[in-house]
């Protein structure tokens, strides 16, 4: 006896939580009262804030881990021009100027693009 009204109950939670599920999809919705609408409004006013709220700490988040992937790679950057022998890179002028240049398409550079073969001492003559 107690077994079957157990399962009376959990039949009886499941077909609410159904019609719960059919109101909140936008389904059924001829039966509701305006007040049981409002509170679906509101349910879903709710849902939609949680979810707004968690999609921006991911992209914060996000965010965070790029800009330490930059940090690193800058470092890294760093290590290896000094490694070859030239400069790094200055982050906030140069590279300002590296992102300049590289949008500016169509305009002229004065970087050297001949081709000379033989020893350095070669050119100058």
């Amino acid at each position: 006896m107690q077994l079957k009204h157990e399962i009376a109950n959990m039949i009886e939670k499941i077909e609410h939580i159904e019609v719960s599920q059919r109101k909140l999809l936008g389904q059924d919705l001829g039966s509701c009262t305006n007040e049981e609408l409002q509170e679906l409004d509101d349910q879903l006013e709710r849902s939609l804030r949680s979810i707004r709220a968690r999609k921006s700490q991911l992209f914060n988040e996000q965010i965070g881990q790029l800009k330490e992937k930059e940090r690193l790679l800058l470092e890294e950057n760093a290590r290896l021009c000094i490694k070859c022998g030239q400069k790094p890179w200055q982050q906030s002028t140069q590279r300002k100027e590296a992102v300049n240049n590289c949008s500016q398409s169509g305009q002229s550079s004065d970087i050297e693009t001949e081709l000379f073969i033989g020893l350095p001492e070669m050119r100058a003559a």
